[in-house]
């Protein structure tokens, strides 16, 4: 293994302790072993600390950060990037656990077709003793040569995002945003991705995603709820997250290496996501005016 590993992986933690050994191991244990992991801990106040620490100790590829305070999951999950030294990047959450032959088989993808940009495997979701839920289809298999092909394709089939535990050119990843500091912006992220070339999905099953009562969107059933995780000290504040990510998908177009006839087809592709999720941007609104007219109540009573 060369001083610079290939492959770096990026392990943002925050009061993961429940599941955070069962993690660790599935990455130590990789077939494929020249690969750093950079965890970056968001101000746990549970076991997190103590048991990342010790496994530090025991093994030379894992580098442990503490932040001072919590700063939000979106800049933790960029931190650990902007952290890598690799060729390749993977992000891996402190719940999940993946097969031993994960990473051999996404160096493999990676290493044989420069065209493709991001592989990730076939998705099972697990409980939180790891029986197996159910298997999940991403839809990602973005095999255009065309952008504006990729990208129509990801908004139509997106939804669960577990490709962004794919692993990745890290030469890509720098030329993108990368997680906007709001909810939902793991869309934009995976769309502006899409943007630089081709998605591969492999045929195995090798990602495994564990669906229990403390996950986000279970803790935080709607968007404006999950603020509070992307901005902690924006808590209870106005916002338009839904609207936020079309804002994101328009900026992921204009940074993104396209001609100027690939760039004006992929502005037009948005409307797909806007006709998905039109709901969900009248509750943004909707939820303004239940905010304001709140607040006006608040003065009131004072």
């Amino acid at each position: 293994m060369s001083d610079i590993p290939r492959v770096s992986i990026g392990f943002p933690v925050y009061n993961g302790e429940r599941f955070l050994k069962q993690a660790l191991d599935s990455l130590l244990q990789q077939t494929y072993a020249d690969f750093e992991l950079i965890v970056s801990d968001n101000a746990s106040s549970d076991k997190t600390a103590e048991i990342c620490a010790a496994y530090a100790a025991g093994d030379s590829r894992i580098r442990y950060y503490r932040n001072s305070e919590n700063i939000g999951v979106d800049r933790n999950f960029n931190r650990t990037f902007q952290l890598s030294k690799g060729e390749y990047f993977r992000w891996s959450a402190a719940d999940d656990v993946c097969a031993r032959e994960l990473l051999e088989r996404s160096v493999e993808a990676l290493d044989a077709d420069q065209s493709v940009v991001l592989c990730y495997p076939k998705s099972r979701y697990i409980d939180d003793h790891m029986n197996a839920m159910r298997d999940y289809e991403d839809g990602l298999n973005l095999s255009f040569t065309e952008p504006n092909k990729r990208f129509a394709m990801f908004l139509r089939n997106v939804d669960m995002c577990n490709a962004v535990f794919g692993l990745i050119r890290s030469d890509v990843l720098r030329r993108t945003g990368l997680f906007g500091t709001y909810s939902d912006s793991d869309f934009v992220f995976l769309g502006e991705v899409a943007l630089h070339g081709r998605f591969l999905e492999m045929p195995e099953t090798l990602f495994f995603r564990r669906i229990h009562p403390g996950i986000a969107v279970r803790k935080y059933p709607t968007a404006q709820e999950r603020m509070v995780m992307s901005e902690p000290a924006l808590a209870g504040r106005l916002s338009f997250p839904h609207w936020k990510v079309v804002a994101g998908f328009l900026s992921a177009i204009h940074r993104a290496p396209l001609t100027w006839r690939e760039r004006l087809l992929c502005y037009g592709r948005t409307h797909i996501w806007l006709r998905r999720r039109r709901h969900d941007l009248k509750t943004d609104l909707s939820y303004a005016v239940k905010f304001l007219i709140a607040k006006v109540r608040r003065r009131r009573q004072h």
